[in-house]
């Protein structure tokens, strides 16, 4: 049997799906990964079996109250991680556990400060945290470069453009080796068939019902309003190197085909397989080899059909709302981003209507003027103004 140099894994977000699946990636694979890290916010009970199985060196919670209720339970079963709480603690599981691999999983602007640490550190960063780039693309790249690390995505469709472009890609990127197109898939969630005028009584719990993944509200509700294809889109412009005009968006409900790329010379390489996040992780956690993964394998006799469309924007505008912000460059992302986090949280939670959510995040990105995103403490102090504003507007309207 061969022998591996094991990876030191942290993971940010551990209790998340993300989090979840990438812990059960290295639960196949132990004479692989060693697990030194663990962060979670507020589901401590989940983290502590987490704990107790994997015995981090560190984990991490946001809140005093919830590391104590941590320690109490770690105690009980003898494990010595050492417990720790607030967003400084989430940059010290990436610099102070031994890790030399960062799963980036914790959603939402809370996790750009940690995934920052973890490209200046010069990591092997798996990112699956959208704001790093879409926040702050060109600040994530330049520490990427400057730390010299490794940057491999998780998101199914860049994970799958990844798998589909040349080895020599990330050398040089602006080559681009026959690159023409990027095709980023979207399922179009569940509404991509629902007359236009039934969409104003959407409920959350129709929005959160996806027809392929298994994902959280929040990101549910995104892939409904397709906001989550656009801030891929800005992922991909960041992560990929090319004009904004060579990344599409096609609407393809079987989430079996999870990306392509279109070569100069009339070749079109696409990444097939379940709709599993397990199959990106396991790329990203061994990358460039394969490993077991535990997902089923792909049985093609048993696809009817695979279709593709373009997204209808009259019924996407996030979509455009994405695309918009991403050519204004600058601080328009972060603050589409907070818009949208305030949106759709007063939409889940505080009965803001489904049709309001591009509203609101209109609204807001007309307010913002755009700034050069040159610094992290900029655009934080972006990301809280258009939130304040985000609510404000939410507030005008009930």
């Amino acid at each position: 049997m061969a022998k591996y140099v094991k990876r030191q894994v942290a993971i940010l977000g551990s209790t998340g799906s993300i989090g979840v699946n990438t812990l059960d990636v290295i639960r196949k694979n132990p004479e692989r990964f060693n697990v030194v890290a663990l962060t979670a916010g507020k589901q401590v009970d989940r983290l502590a079996e987490q704990c107790i199985e994997f015995q981090p060196a560190i984990a991490v919670v946001s809140e005093a109250n919830g590391a104590a209720r941590l320690e109490q339970l770690l105690l009980g079963k003898n494990i010595k991680t050492r417990v720790l709480h607030g967003p400084d603690a989430l940059v010290t599981a990436v610099t102070d556990s031994d890790c030399d691999t960062v799963m980036a999983a914790i959603v939402g602007a809370a996790g750009l400060v940690p995934a920052l640490a973890a490209a200046h550190a010069g990591k092997r960063v798996l990112l699956a945290n959208k704001e790093a780039l879409v926040m702050s693309g060109n600040l994530f790249m330049q520490a990427m470069k400057i730390g010299g690390g490794e940057l491999l995505p998780i998101d199914s469709e860049h994970n799958a453009i990844f798998q589909c472009l040349p080895n020599d890609f990330t050398k040089a990127p602006h080559a681009h080796l026959g690159v023409e197109e990027l095709w980023l898939t979207a399922s179009g969630g569940p509404f991509r068939n629902t007359p236009l005028d039934q969409l104003a009584s959407i409920t959350p719990k129709q929005a959160c019902a996806h027809p392929n993944w298994v994902m959280g509200r929040k990101i549910s509700v995104d892939s409904a309003t397709m906001m989550n294809k656009g801030l891929e889109v800005i992922e991909a412009f960041w992560l990929f190197g090319l004009p904004l005009e060579k990344i599409k968006v096609l609407i393809h409900p079987q989430s079996v085909v999870h990306s392509l790329v279109r070569y100069r010379d009339g070749s079109v390489l696409a990444q097939m397989g379940q709709p599993d996040m397990r199959t990106p992780i396991a790329y990203g956690l061994a990358w460039p080899e394969r490993i077991e993964a535990g997902v089923a394998p792909l049985n093609l006799t048993q696809l009817a059909n695979l279709n593709f469309s373009e997204p209808e924007l009259a019924r996407f505008p996030c979509l455009s709302l994405a695309f918009a912000a991403a050519k204004a460059g600058g601080t328009a992302p972060a603050v589409l981003n907070a818009a949208n986090e305030v949106a759709v949280s007063a939409f889940l939670d505080a009965g803001l209507p489904y049709l309001e959510i591009p509203t609101v995040v209109e609204k807001v990105l007309n307010t913002i003027p755009v700034s050069n995103a040159d610094s992290l403490e900029l655009i934080l102090a972006v990301d809280v103004e258009a939130r304040k504003a985000a609510q404000d507007f939410i507030a005008a309207l009930q």
